[in-house]
């Protein structure tokens, strides 16, 4: 009984210092990581939103009458009033201001992406009341609206996905990590081995030499 006590100690142990040190590994290999996955995928976004933009922007630069001449009355003969062109340059700056903050420089807070979407915001709607994009077709509506839409779904996709998600790793990781810490105080290391528990087997209670004198003395005396 005994021993069958000292190896379920040790067994408990064992189980338990499995699953823990597989999450330590786990945790570990993650933070190994140069960036999350769902940071990743944020910054993907941003990259999207680039090429998004500049992907409308040369179509009506096309559209408009020829690539090259387009790019000498948009870019060389700038017209806040009838360019486009401040609308990429808009994209090009949450894109580096982005992958800056978020991926070069991993950081944890909301405040870069709350600047970007600000001045997103107020240089679109400042644009589409004072300029004339609204009377050049369909890309004076689209492309001011595709890049509001893009910048708001970023600051959505970082504030309740992004920053959430890593701080749940982050709080898990290091309750694992005292949980892993505690655990020898639980379970001691070394398991109680069954030569501490051995008792010698019992001994015969009537030997032979003791059941002859009994005999003896039985005998009825002469």
């Amino acid at each position: 009984m005994d021993s069958q006590c000292s190896s379920s100690v040790g067994g408990a142990g064992s189980i338990n210092s499995t699953p823990l040190s597989a999450r330590i590994e786990s945790y570990e290999a993650g933070e190994k990581k140069s960036i999350s996955d769902i940071r990743r995928t944020f910054c993907l976004f941003v990259t999207f939103d680039l090429l998004f933009v500049t992907l409308l922007w040369i179509i009506e630069l096309n559209v408009n009458g020829g690539i090259q001449q387009q790019l000498m009355t948009e870019v060389l003969q700038y017209d806040y009033h009838k360019s486009f062109f401040d609308i990429f340059l808009l994209s090009v700056f949450r894109f580096a201001a982005l992958i800056l903050a978020y991926a070069v420089c991993k950081l944890r807070h909301w405040w870069a992406i709350a600047i970007t979407t600000a001045i997103t915001t107020g240089f679109l709607i400042v644009k589409v009341i004072v300029s004339k994009l609204l009377s050049q077709g369909a890309f004076g509506y689209l492309l001011p609206i595709v890049s509001f839409i893009l910048a708001w779904i970023e600051t959505w996709l970082l504030d309740f996905k992004v920053l959430p998600q890593e701080a749940g790793d982050e709080i898990r990781h290091i309750l694992v990590q005292r949980a892993a810490d505690q655990e020898p105080l639980l379970y001691p290391g070394r398991a109680v081995s069954e030569g501490q528990f051995y008792s010698p087997p019992e001994s015969m209670a009537d030997s032979d030499e003791d059941l002859d004198d009994k005999h003896d003395l039985e005998k009825p005396i002469v």
